[in-house]
């Protein structure tokens, strides 16, 4: 059971979620896996920086932009992946290896349906920085937003986690199974 303030306000906020994580991932979608009717394309970049590298030496405008579209681009998946999750008392660092792991695995599933597209081109950096971006927004806001919604919970004078049963209260007798004998 997923702990919240009700009943109802955990679903909204999932269903929520789930709306705006599917909005986000098609706007995604749309941006990167569209064909672009162009001249010419650059080759595939499978070095980590080499890119970055490159932007870095044409100027600081350049870089800047890359890195940023870079960042940016997945970075919302850093809140709507724990808000589509419904959990407000789970392990801060579970839950952003877990946020980060399905960033990085959504980033490469990116990557790897550009090779089909004519006009994308599928580069490693566009991985790492789509994978810092949704570490960066997760770090920034879900922690802080957890403990703002547990805050709430406290004043409510509602428990956290769901009730369980004292260690040392009985649990009644155990059942036991009689032996079948193996058949001739």
């Amino acid at each position: 059971m997923r702990q919240g303030i009700d009943g109802r306000s955990v679903i909204r906020s999932r269903v929520g979620g789930i709306l705006l994580l599917a909005a986000h991932l098609l706007i995604v979608g749309w941006l990167t896996l569209r064909p672009l009717d162009v001249m010419w394309v650059t080759a595939s970049n499978f070095t980590p920086f080499a890119g970055i590298r490159a932007d870095l030496a044409l100027g600081a405008f350049a870089a800047t932009r890359r890195i940023g579209e870079g960042l940016l681009l997945l970075a919302p998946l850093g809140v709507l992946l724990p808000l589509a999750g419904g959990r407000l008392d789970v392990s801060p660092w579970a839950s952003l290896a877990r946020t980060v792991a399905s960033g990085a695995l959504i980033s490469l599933a990116i990557e790897l349906l550009q090779t089909g597209v004519p006009g994308q081109v599928v580069d490693v950096d566009s991985l790492l920085l789509n994978t810092v971006g949704v570490a960066l927004a997760h770090a920034a806001v879900v922690p802080a937003a957890r403990s703002r919604m547990r805050g709430r919970q406290a004043h409510t004078g509602r428990s956290v986690r769901p009730r369980r049963k004292a260690e040392g209260a009985p649990q009644g007798a155990t059942p036991t199974i009689p032996r079948v004998g193996v058949a001739p």
